[in-house]
């Protein structure tokens, strides 16, 4: 009897553990305009820095380690991992940028991942190779893609250029790796994946919830994320990335 209880006190400690690892969720969030609204573009598409400011905070004081794809692996080592992305990568993203700066300390470093279309870096409402160099050698933001030109990738025949030519343009701007693509649109069918698979280990779609990891193929360029939008509210935002 004691022997078998023994067994079960060892099954819980080794067993369980790994299991609820398996089966954490990991919530990617999707931003897009990091500024106030003045009625160009969708509304829906901007959060004020006051509430991205806000929902940092609400993430640093409840213990989430924001990551970025190249720590992808500690998903498994950290206790609340979270992913924070911006699309398109709009010069207001600098925004975020200074509130990551504001709110780092020696407890929290707020880390995002920027993607930028590669063909746009240097319009006037988009981040410039300057901007790009900096953010990049900052430590708190990495540069990854969103194609060159944000086509929708099924419907397209030159996809080497939208896949490999960004990233190729991206890593000679900021000198580190491109590992991530954001799918426009967040549109992929099994071509797209495949030429996907050739020059990332990540694909990022929309469909709208936490990432728990299945062991399922190609999930790694399934990868779902959250939307916040404008109107999402603080109690909103922590329930989506509670209940993921």
């Amino acid at each position: 009897m004691k022997k078998a209880a023994m067994f079960l006190v060892c099954f819980l400690i080794l067993y369980l553990p790994s299991q609820v690892s398996a089966s954490k969720k990991v919530p990617i969030l999707i931003y897009h305009s990091i500024d106030e609204f003045t009625g160009h573009g969708s509304k829906e598409l901007y959060v004020t820095p006051e509430n991205f400011e806000k929902q940092m905070i609400y993430l640093r004081d409840h213990g989430y380690t924001l990551l970025t794809f190249e720590r992808w692996h500690d998903i498994h080592k950290v206790n609340k991992p979270i992913f924070i992305t911006f699309d398109d990568g709009y010069k207001n993203n600098l925004n975020a940028f200074a509130i990551f700066q504001k709110l780092q300390n020696e407890r929290f470093k707020p880390t995002g991942t920027f993607f930028v279309i590669s063909d746009f870096i240097g319009r006037s409402n988009r981040l410039s190779k300057a901007d790009i160099k900096m953010l990049a050698n900052s430590g708190l933001i990495s540069i990854q893609s969103h194609t060159a030109t944000h086509p929708d990738l099924t419907i397209i025949n030159n996809l080497e250029y939208e896949l490999k030519e960004s990233k190729d343009k991206i890593q000679q701007i900021t000198g580190k790796p491109v590992m991530a693509l954001a799918y426009p649109y967040g549109k992929f069918n099994d071509k797209v994946i495949a030429e996907t698979k050739k020059y990332y280990s990540f694909g990022l779609t929309t469909t709208p919830e936490a990432f728990i990891e299945k062991g399922m193929k190609d999930e790694l360029y399934l990868l779902p994320r959250i939307y916040i939008n404008y109107s999402t509210t603080l109690d909103e935002f922590a329930k989506k990335v509670e209940a993921g």
